[in-house]
């Protein structure tokens, strides 16, 4: 069977059934990724036989690898789906040669995946809602308007008038993550292909730890009314309020808007800075305004509304921080600036960051802590694919030696690091220029401490 075609479920609507519960079938179609790659390699070594081009061969297996690896993945939903989104807000990073062929795959897992059918639907809303569920809503839409890792959403009208989506979370999604991440694990050479120079057997990890706040909408509509109450009346931010939610039903208000990848795909540049600004003022501004960090920033969590704020869905991800972020984070940038490594290195000793004993040579230092630095040195900064490239080159520079292998982030460090990095990533493919400064120092502890030619921070 050709990369191209269709699998076979696809052609007898064994998709439509919804999420494969059975782990066997669903290791099976994982299992079928590292078979088809290794068929790939083997036709790529006998037309280098033959004398095709090697760059051009290259070229078609990353390609191939590509469409059939976020085609299972988003057929198969689950945490192999959720792994997918996660690599797809990295597309910024991968080399010219490389992105050209898939974009389009890596952007596809941001916005949709195989719909839940319509009788699934009714079932897991009697089991959640009671079996006089329809009389909650004065309309209901039986066609999903977006699909996810874990779950789907339906337009309805809730019973006093109100526009409302309807969270529905998918039959065995318990089942399928936990056994999705396991046998992800083993194809960690693949993802390799795919997203050459990006380490994803921590974000696996990250997401095998993160299964039980997933799974519970209940955990989900606490974090979500959090950020509402905190941005309620903003005028550049909206949060969705909850209307009702159960452990597999969340209820909210809707939101209409432009989704932030079309911005990515389409819009000027005055469309991409102005979300660009916003969208970091949100993640930055989270731990402060919330006491919380939205730990899920791919671009399909995030619209664009039309009087110009921005609204953000999705919030099975979110990182309770009740003491904000990190001060030592606004410290260890603003002495990365300041190139005083001896005091930096001082802080992530302190940090327990680093262990104490063996200095770190500066170029190390400056490798690890410029890349957030960097744009937060000027009034404005613009991110850029080229720039992103460059740093993901210096990151697998400092993987070949002993740099990393002296950092041990700690737990309150590990997820916020995660999002800085993916955050980044999703700026450098809107590819937007901002007054990134003001917003560090507007919202990180530590950063304009002892500055006294920054701007002071506005609250």
């Amino acid at each position: 069977m050709g990369d191209e075609e269709l699998h076979p479920e696809d052609r007898t609507g064994g998709t439509a059934r919804g999420l494969p519960r059975s782990p066997w079938a669903r290791n099976a179609r994982l299992a079928s990724l590292p078979l088809g790659f290794a068929g790939r390699s083997a036709l790529r070594f006998g037309r280098r036989l033959l004398g095709q081009p090697v760059d051009l061969l290259t070229g078609e297996l990353q390609r191939r690898t590509s469409l059939h690896l976020f085609r299972v993945l988003g057929e198969l939903k689950g945490g192999a789906m959720k792994f997918g989104q996660m690599l797809s807000v990295f597309e910024a990073a991968l080399p010219p040669e490389v992105i050209g062929p898939y974009r389009a795959a890596l952007t596809l897992l941001q916005e949709a995946a195989p719909a839940l059918p319509a009788e699934q639907v009714h079932a897991v809303l009697c089991e959640e809602l009671g079996p006089d569920w329809r009389e909650h809503f004065a309309e209901f839409s039986d066609t999903p308007t977006a699909a996810a890792s874990i779950g789907q959403v339906h337009r309805a009208v809730w019973a006093d008038g109100r526009p409302v989506a309807v969270k529905i979370q998918y039959p065995g999604a318990d089942e399928a993550l936990l056994g999705d991440y396991a046998q992800l694990g083993r194809l960690i050479r693949l993802f390799s292909v795919v997203t050459p120079g990006l380490d994803v057997e921590p974000m696996l990890r990250e997401l095998r730890e993160r299964v039980a706040d997933e799974l519970d909408y209940r955990l989900e509509a606490a974090a979500q009314q959090a950020f509402a109450d905190a941005y309620r009346g903003d005028k550049e931010i909206l949060v969705p309020d909850v209307v009702t939610f159960t452990q597999r039903v969340l209820v909210s208000e809707w939101l209409d808007g432009t989704p932030l990848a079309d911005v990515i795909r389409e819009g000027t540049q005055a469309e991409r800075d102005h979300a660009g600004l916003r969208y970091a003022r949100f993640l930055f501004s989270g731990p402060e305004r919330a006491a919380r960090l939205h730990a899920d920033p791919h671009p399909g969590n995030f619209r664009v509304l039309a009087d110009g704020r921005l609204g953000v869905l999705d919030f099975g991800s979110v990182k309770h921080l009740p003491d904000g972020l990190p001060s030592s984070l606004g410290t260890l940038l603003r002495l990365a600036q300041d190139g005083d490594w001896p005091a930096a290195d001082d802080v992530l000793v302190r940090e327990g960051i680093i262990t104490p004993g063996v200095p770190l040579e500066p170029a190390a230092l400056g490798s690890f802590l410029l890349p957030l630095a960097t744009p937060a040195a000027g009034e404005t900064y613009r991110f850029t694919r080229d720039w992103l490239r460059e740093e993901v080159m210096q990151a697998i520079d400092l993987r070949r030696g002993d740099l990393l292998r002296r950092f041990n982030l700690p737990p309150s460090y590990v997820l916020v690091n995660r999002v800085v990095g993916a955050a980044t990533a999703v700026l450098c493919q809107l590819e937007c220029e901002i007054p990134f400064r003001a917003e560090v120092a507007r919202w990180l502890p530590g950063f304009a401490d002892g500055e006294a030619d920054r701007e002071p921070a506005q609250r």
